[in-house]
C-alpha cells in the first residue's frame, strides 16, 4: 500500500496504532468472543469500556467532578438546537459570536427557539479574524454566550478563552458555551471557565458518529416545553447516556484515542507538537512568493491551515501533483476554495514536513 498523508478536515486521520489495535480486537475484544460492535450497551463488557473512557477523559483534561460527561449522537449540529432548548429557560435570549460558517449555523438554529443577539461578528472581515473582546456587546438578559473555538472551514481559532467580565453588559455569572469540535484535546483548556462544551468526535476524538458534551451540573434542568425527549440533557444525565443505544463503537474508538494521547504525554505534550506543525506551514507560507494565508496571524488555527496560490490558475495542478505524491484531501471547502491542510493531533510531524517540502518544490517549479 502506498504511503499517504490524509489532510482531511473530517472525518480526519486517526493514529496508526489506534487503527491497528482496533483491527486486532475487531473479532474478539479482550477474550470476550465478541466484537465491540456486537456487545450489549448495558452488558458488563461495554460498561467497563465507557467507564474507562470517561475516567481517562476526566484525567486528561482535568474535568471537575461537578461536570457531567455525555456521549451522544447527531454530531455537533444537533447541539445547535440542544443548547438553546436546554439553556434558554425563562430568559429566552442568548448571545452568539459569529466568526465563520459553523457559528453561523449555530446562530440560525438558535434563532428558532429564542432571540439571538450577535455579541460580535467578523463577517465584514470575511471571517478572517477573531473580533477583539473589547468590542463585544452582550445583551442585558442573556441565558448564555456561545462561540466556536475553531472554525474548521475558515481556519480562525480562539487562542484565548473569553473573559465575560470584560464585555459590555457581560457578567461572569453568564454561562460560557463553546463548540470545540475541531480543537478539543489539541491544547489544555480550563473546563471550569465554561458552562457547557460540545465537540463532534471526527477531528481529534475519534471516528464520526459521536458527539461529546461536557455540562456543569447546575445547567442540567428541564428544557423548554415541547423539547423532544432525546434533546433533553436531563434525559441523558439521568440515564448515564444510556436512554437509547449510544454509539458504542465510536465510544470504544474514542477510548483507544485517549489511551494513545496519554502515551504521547497528554494534552500539553500534543499542544507542543501542534504548535510546531502549524508553525512549519505558516512560516513557509509567509516566506513564500507563491502562497498566501487569508487569516490574521494572531487568529490562525493550529488545526486547519487554509492557503491559496497567488496564481490561482495553478491550484488544480497543485492538487493533482499533491495527490500523486500521497498528500490527499487538501482541497479547500467548496465555499471558500483554495487549499486547506488539516493537521489534527494524529497527523505526524513528518507528514507536515513532507507537505512543506512538496510545497517548496512546487514553488520552485512554477514560481
Amino acid at each position: 500500500m502506498n504511503k499517504i498523508y490524509n489532510f482531511s478536515a473530517g472525518p480526519a486521520v486517526l493514529p496508526q496504532e489506534v487503527l491497528e489495535q482496533a483491527r486486532d480486537e475487531m473479532l474478539d475484544w479482550h477474550g470476550s468472543g465478541m466484537s465491540v460492535m456486537e456487545m450489549s450497551h448495558r452488558g458488563e463488557e461495554f460498561m467497563s469500556i465507557i467507564a474507562k473512557v470517561e475516567a481517562d477523559l476526566r484525567d486528561l483534561v482535568k474535568i471537575p467532578n461537578h461536570y457531567k460527561i455525555l456521549f451522544l449522537q447527531g454530531g455537533a449540529s444537533s447541539q445547535f438546537a440542544m443548547v438553546p432548548l436546554n439553556l434558554l429557560q425563562t430568559k429566552k435570549e442568548a448571545d452568539y459570536v459569529s466568526t465563520g460558517q459553523w457559528s453561523q449555523k449555530a446562530i440560525e438554529e438558535a434563532s428558532k427557539y429564542g432571540t439571538v443577539n450577535i455579541a460580535a461578528s467578523s463577517v465584514d472581515d470575511h471571517f478572517t479574524i477573531i473580533p477583539e473582546i473589547d468590542t463585544w456587546k452582550m445583551s442585558r438578559n442573556a441565558a448564555y454566550l456561545h462561540y466556536t473555538s475553531n472554525e474548521t472551514i475558515g481556519g480562525v481559532e480562539f487562542n484565548w478563552i473569553p473573559d465575560l467580565s470584560r464585555i459590555a453588559g457581560g457578567s461572569t455569572d453568564i454561562p460560557l458555551v463553546a463548540d470545540m469540535s475541531s480543537n478539543f484535546l489539541s491544547r489544555p483548556v480550563d473546563i471550569s471557565r465554561f458552562g457547557l462544551i460540545y465537540a463532534g468526535a471526527q477531528k481529534n476524538i475519534g471516528p464520526a458518529g459521536l458527539v461529546l458534551v461536557i455540562i456543569r451540573e447546575d445547567l442540567v434542568k428541564t428544557p423548554i416545553s415541547g423539547t423532544p425527549t432525546l434533546f433533553s440533557y436531563q434525559t441523558h444525565v439521568q440515564h448515564g447516556s444510556m436512554y437509547n443505544t449510544p454509539p458504542t463503537y465510536a465510544i470504544y474508538m474514542m477510548g483507544l484515542v485517549l489511551e494513545w494521547l496519554k502515551k504521547q504525554g497528554g494534552v500539553s505534550a500534543i499542544e507542543t507538537l501542534n504548535i510546531a506543525k502549524s508553525k512549519l506551514l505558516y512560516d513557509l507560507i509567509d516566506a513564500s512568493h507563491s502562497y498566501q494565508c487569508p487569516v490574521a496571524r494572531q487568529d490562525r488555527s493550529r488545526m486547519n491551515v487554509p492557503f491559496t496560490l497567488r496564481q490561482s490558475t495553478l491550484e488544480s495542478e497543485f492538487l493533482k501533483q499533491a495527490k500523486a505524491r500521497g498528500f490527499v484531501q487538501l482541497k479547500g471547502h467548496r465555499s471558500v476554495g483554495g487549499m486547506r491542510a488539516s493537521i489534527y493531533n494524529a497527523m505526524p510531524y513528518e507528514g507536515v514536513k513532507a507537505l512543506a517540502t512538496f510545497m517548496e518544490e512546487f514553488e520552485n517549479q512554477y514560481g
